[in-house]
């Protein structure tokens, strides 16, 4: 089975998760994509404090028309910081077979060797990175350490660079979607309307529970 691995805070989820995941479905032929939340994000806290089980709520609500896609709650039952290597080297033991392919925006690849144990994610999984319209990557391996880099077969121009351990770094351009987290966030603080950024079910859901809503005086 190929599956693909959507992970973030999805502080709510919103049309560009949706968009960039059918279209990795569709590109790389893949069976289902994963949408995994983090329970405790490394790299940022969780804005306004909104709790795993809202988050999770929220996927749930968004992704129930897609049959291809699914959610799981690996990062809360595992203790500790939702490392990205930590949740892909459970997956891969649950299931030694699967293919897996990490899906990141560009601005989390440029920051990778930052990441815990970042030399092994590319033993774990392909790293699908998505980049914006306009946005070309001269040189894709440049965020990795020198070692890192030598251990890919890359050419100049190549969208599919393989990887020593048979995996391989994958890049997309997916078309640009004027919609953030942190803009829906904001909008609803302000009393605006979000319907054309999040899923209807999601919006609900917001709506129904109060989230991001400005505290009243």
């Amino acid at each position: 089975m190929k599956t693909g691995i959507l992970g973030g805070t999805f502080n709510p989820i919103h049309q560009a998760h949706l968009q960039i995941a059918q279209d990795v479905l569709a590109t790389c032929k893949l069976d289902r994509v994963l949408f995994i939340p983090a329970a405790q994000p490394p790299h940022k806290e969780v804005a306004g404090a909104v709790s795993f089980a809202h988050r999770l709520a929220m996927v749930q609500a968004a992704i129930a028309d897609f049959p291809q896609f699914e959610v799981s709650d690996i990062e809360l039952q595992r203790a500790g910081k939702s490392y990205s290597v930590d949740t892909l080297e459970l997956l891969k033991q649950n299931d030694p077979t699967e293919e897996f392919f990490f899906i990141i925006g560009l601005d989390s690849w440029r920051d990778i060797a930052s990441w815990k144990d970042s030399s092994r994610l590319f033993g774990l999984a392909h790293i699908v990175v998505i980049t914006r319209p306009g946005i070309a990557l001269q040189h894709p391996l440049e965020p990795l350490p020198v070692a890192m880099r030598q251990e890919f077969c890359y050419h100049e121009g190549l969208v599919d660079i393989p990887h020593k351990s048979g995996n391989s770094l994958l890049i997309l351009t997916e078309k640009e979607m004027a919609v953030s987290s942190t803009d829906i966030r904001h909008r609803v603080s302000q009393g605006q309307p979000i319907r054309h950024l999040a899923p209807a079910p999601v919006v609900d859901y917001i709506e129904r529970h109060g989230l991001f809503a400005s505290p009243k005086l």
